[in-house]
């Protein structure tokens, strides 16, 4: 911003002003002239001030600028194609969006999955999630007596129960799961040799009592979305230091597998 050019014409007053006492001026006259001077140079400093303030404003926005700029392109947003860069934001939001939507739904499964099985957590029935994958843990010590295989009645019972609500559950029914047997850290040297050997058959139970037709007295899952894996003591919940521990640690888990849209980010399930 440019001052206003106030300078010549003080400069004239003041010629003039030289002249008045030849011209036969009054006082009042010569002192309103001098009053006048002051007025111009007092606006004078005033418009220089405002000016000087102005570029330093100027000169502080242009910087501001330069530091975003900077930002953008660390970024990666290149601020001299603006076009491409809404475009691509607009496809990241829609992404985003549906990422969201995706997530929402997930959460709400899993809301309504630990309500409907709310009923069995006085026998330890837990729906939790785990690497990233919701998981139904059932107690081991409900399931299976001390080094044993096979199923106990309170077992059986419990399983049905978790059946019955998976077979419910409208977005639960066509979802593949897995079986997942665990020991505990205790070393295991019967028939199936070491805790691989236990949890396997463990994990290998569970699964063809929940395949099984109810008129078999079974769960009545498809087979097809069904599958067993047994992890010895290689996932513990806790660490193996007490009796207490090592009770946690013996459990068999229903994980319910991620189709590939649950899996674009690898973080889809917030863990309790």
């Amino acid at each position: 911003m440019r001052s206003w050019p106030l300078g010549p014409w003080i400069a004239s007053v003041v010629l003039a002003l030289s002249g008045l006492g030849g011209c036969g001026y009054s006082e009042d006259a010569w002192r309103a002239k001098l009053r006048e001077v002051d007025d111009l140079k007092q606006q004078l400093q005033q418009q220089e001030a405002l000016d000087h303030k102005t570029q330093r404003e100027l000169a502080d926005t242009q910087a501001t600028i330069e530091r975003l700029r900077q930002k953008l392109q660390e970024a990666g947003v290149d601020d001299a194609a603006p076009g491409r860069d809404v475009e691509e934001q607009a496809r990241a939001l829609e992404q985003y969006r549906q990422r969201a939507a995706l997530l929402e739904a997930i959460e709400q499964r899993f809301e309504r999955l630990r309500d409907a099985l709310r009923g069995l957590g006085e026998l330890g029935v837990q729906v939790t999630v785990r690497h990233d994958r919701l998981v139904i843990q059932l107690p081991g010590d409900v399931l299976f007596d001390a080094g044993r295989e096979t199923l106990r009645r309170e077992g059986e019972s419990m399983l049905g129960q978790v059946a019955a609500v998976v077979r419910g559950a409208p977005d639960l029914g066509g979802r593949s799961f897995q079986v997942a047997g665990h020991t505990d850290g205790t070393r295991y040297a019967g028939a199936f040799k070491d805790n691989w050997g236990l949890s396997v058959m463990r994990a290998r139970e569970v699964l063809a009592y929940l395949v099984r037709a109810e008129a078999d007295h079974g769960g009545g899952l498809d087979p097809k979305h069904w599958s067993a894996a047994g992890y010895g003591d290689t996932d513990p919940l806790v660490a193996n230091d007490g009796a207490d521990e090592r009770q946690k640690n013996r459990r068999c888990e229903l994980v319910l597998l991620p189709t590939v849209e649950e899996t674009l980010d690898g973080r889809h399930v917030r863990s309790n």
